[in-house]
C-alpha cells in the first residue's frame, strides 16, 4: 500500500468522524480465563499468531489486531496472572474465573480529525469475576494486591519514562 491508497482508504472515515464525532468512539474488548492449574491466564485472541494492523475505524480490514486490542490483551493477561499469583501466595480459594477489559478509543485523535480528541484510550475498565468462596476481606486484599503488583496496570496508571529513537540504515 502506498500513501495515496492509505489516504483514499481513510478519507471517508475522516469525513464521517467530522460530521458525526460519536461514530469515532469505539469500545475494544479483551477477555481471559484464569488457568485451572498453576499461575496462568488464557487470553482469547481468536488466533495463534497475532498480526498487528489498522483497526477498521482507521481503514483496516478487521482481520488484524490493532495496538489497542493488543494493549487490552496484555492488561488482561498480566492482571490474570498477577491475581492467580496473589491468590496462590495467600492460599485464597480462587478456583477459576475471568478477567475482562474494555477500553474506549476516539479515532478522531488517531486520524488527526480533531486536535482536541485524545490519541489513545479515553477510559479503560478492568473487571475480575472470580470463582471461589472468598470473604469480603479476602476479595478486598486480593484486588488491592493484584492492582499493586500488576505490571501493565501500574504502567498504564503511572507511565514510565520513554526514550524513542528512529534509526535508518
Amino acid at each position: 500500500m502506498d500513501s495515496d491508497a492509505l489516504r483514499a482508504m481513510q478519507a471517508p472515515l475522516k469525513d464521517r468522524y467530522r460530521e458525526a464525532p460519536e461514530a469515532a468512539l469505539v469500545t475494544l474488548r479483551a477477555k481471559g480465563r484464569l488457568g485451572d492449574e498453576g499461575v496462568t491466564c488464557k487470553v482469547e485472541t481468536g488466533r495463534a499468531l497475532a498480526e498487528a494492523g489498522l483497526h477498521p475505524a482507521t481503514g483496516g480490514d478487521g482481520l488484524s489486531l490493532c495496538s489497542g486490542d493488543m494493549l487490552l490483551e496484555a492488561l488482561v493477561a498480566c492482571a490474570g496472572v498477577t491475581l492467580k499469583a496473589v491468590a496462590t501466595a495467600l492460599a485464597l480459594p480462587v478456583t477459576g474465573g475471568t478477567v475482562s477489559a474494555e477500553g474506549d478509543l476516539d479515532f478522531r485523535g488517531t486520524l488527526g480529525v480533531a486536535k482536541d480528541a485524545p490519541v489513545g484510550f479515553r477510559a479503560i475498565r478492568l473487571r475480575f469475576d472470580v470463582e471461589g468462596d472468598l470473604t469480603e476481606e479476602q476479595r478486598a486484599t486480593l484486588l488491592k494486591l493484584t492492582e499493586r503488583y500488576c505490571v501493565v496496570y501500574q504502567t498504564l496508571r503511572q507511565p514510565a519514562a520513554f526514550a524513542v529513537d528512529l534509526v535508518s540504515a
